[in-house]
């Protein structure tokens, strides 16, 4: 499944992503992927080849022009709700603040609400992570809640969990269809 806008090529991953992959994963920018962080080419080279069996739902973000990955999005069905999705995105911050993120974001959104039967999308952000917040923002979400010290993903400097507060935004079909025709 291949997904191209303007400037980008939405794809599986592939073994050959991995220098690529390495180069945002080696130092994730928010804890919510500390868990992703790679220490070598050799586990990018895994990662890669482990994500490429995703290919539906888990995709490489490559610049058309170049062939460069610069970034990743993915959201599964709910195991509750299959017309549920909670996506997922981060991006190589060399790339970020030129629009690529918002363009990846509608399109794999018009991607699953047109193909996979998405009815509503829903996202979690970090309340520090201000530049998540406007991408949901400019995607039309709508912020439906504030969760106080919801989820620790790392701990503080004496072992104990560092939980972080956390923001939800969603966004509906009907809503979607009604913003981006």
């Amino acid at each position: 499944m291949i997904i191209k806008t303007n400037r980008l090529i939405l794809r599986p991953f592939c073994g050959d992503d991995a220098a690529d992959i390495f180069e945002y994963l080696a130092s994730p920018p928010v804890n919510c992927f500390a868990d992703m962080k790679l220490n070598s080419l050799e586990n990018a080279r895994s990662e890669a080849n482990r994500r490429s069996s995703y290919s539906e739902y888990y995709l490489a973000v490559v610049l058309k022009d170049s062939g460069k990955v610069i970034g990743e999005i993915w959201a599964f069905p709910d195991e509750r709700n299959s017309d549920t999705f909670s996506p997922c995105w981060i991006f190589n911050g060399d790339y970020q603040g030129k629009g690529y993120a918002l363009e990846a974001a509608q399109a794999f959104f018009n991607y699953l609400f047109a193909e996979k039967g998405a009815r509503r999308i829903y996202a979690y952000t970090e309340d520090y992570n201000l530049s998540s917040q406007r991408l949901c923002e400019k995607l039309g979400m709508r912020k439906e809640g504030f969760f106080k010290e919801f989820v620790s993903f790392v701990c503080n400097t004496d072992g104990t969990p560092k939980y972080e507060n956390t923001l939800q935004y969603a966004v509906l079909k009907k809503e979607w269809t009604n913003t981006f025709k």
